[in-house]
This record gives structure tokens, C-alpha cells and sequence, in this order.
């Protein structure tokens, strides 16, 4: 099996500072769809680990949740891809859970749930806590520059970077020919 573990906001989506609450306010980042799309039929299990803190800040619910996943998923069908599992922390910052990113709990949980070690497993993520989650977990931590990958460039230069999430698929698939 191959694995890739992919952010969602400002990797898949637009990031937001008043954070995704509706499936209208979900807006793919151009080209993510078909680089999804273009994983998934190279044989990819492609699977979202995601910080969602604004359902425990009760900025939108589990069926509103819900609902942008099934837009995501009805976007991605239509490019030809998919997503395996949807992994999240719906936990705030000051409840200090093990899930929330930067800590590996996420990274767990889709270990476990493939029987999967996730050594070298590619991480794809726009923010130092993505990256800092990967690498802890003994994944692949890679950057991408879409969402906040600029001004996380700024304090993890020394990591390996792409314009955004088409350019990291193509190297990935690249590396499997």
C-alpha cells in the first residue's frame, strides 16, 4: 500500500482565519482536486489528518462537518479521486489532547488503522504543526506553499517544498514510475 496523509485547509482548500464552517465556504485550491484525482488512480490510499478546532469552539457542528467532507468527496469523485479516511482533532488548543497537531495522535490513528508503520510516508501540509506532526510520527513531512506554507518556509527552510499540492503529486508519482 501506498500511503500519502494530506492537510485539508491550505492544502486541499483555501485556508481560512474564520475557519471552513459551511460547504459554500469550502473552495478548492486549483489543481488539488486533480492531483488527488491522479493519486488515487495510480493506486494511492490518499487520507486527510486535520486540526477542525472550530467544532470544539462550536463555530459549526458535526452535521456542518459533515457536510463539507461530502462536498469534498463529491468534488473529488468528479476529478476522478477520493479520500479513504478523514482524520481529525475536533479538540481546542487548551484541552491539550494528543490528536491536535503538532502532536502525533492523528498519525496514530491512521497507523493503526492501515497496519501500517508510517515511516517515510509522505505528509503533505502548509504549517509548521503539520510538518513538526510528520516528523515526530516518523513521516515524510513535506511543504507546500498554497495556505500558510510561505510564511512556514520562513521558519522550516530546510524541508522539502513544492508550489502547492499538483507539484508534490507529481514528484510522488514520479518517484513511483
Amino acid at each position: 500500500m501506498r500511503l500519502v496523509i494530506l492537510d485539508r485547509d491550505g492544502v486541499i482548500n483555501q485556508e481560512s482565519d474564520a475557519y471552513i464552517k459551511t460547504p459554500g465556504e469550502w473552495i478548492p485550491i486549483p489543481g488539488s482536486l486533480a492531483a488527488i484525482g491522479r493519486l488515487t488512480k495510480a493506486g494511492f490510499t490518499v487520507v486527510v489528518a486535520s486540526n477542525q478546532s472550530g467544532l470544539g469552539r462550536g463555530l459549526f457542528d458535526q452535521p456542518a462537518l459533515d457536510a463539507i467532507h461530502a462536498r469534498m468527496q463529491a468534488e473529488l469523485a468528479k476529478a476522478g479521486g477520493r479520500l479513504d479516511g478523514i482524520y481529525y482533532c475536533p479538540h481546542k488548543p487548551e484541552d491539550h489532547c494528543d490528536c491536535r497537531k503538532p502532536k502525533t495522535g492523528l498519525f496514530q490513528q491512521i497507523a493503526a488503522h492501515y497496519r501500517t508503520d508510517m515511516r517515510g510516508v509522505p505528509a503533505i501540509g502548509d504549517s509548521a504543526r503539520d510538518l513538526t506532526a510528520a516528523k515526530s510520527a516518523g513521516a515524510r513531512p513535506i511543504l507546500v506553499k498554497t495556505g500558510r506554507g510561505l510564511e512556514t518556509l520562513k521558519q522550516m527552510p530546510d524541508v522539502e517544498v513544492y508550489a502547492d499540492l499538483a507539484a508534490a503529486a507529481d514528484h510522488l508519482l514520479a518517484e513511483t514510475r
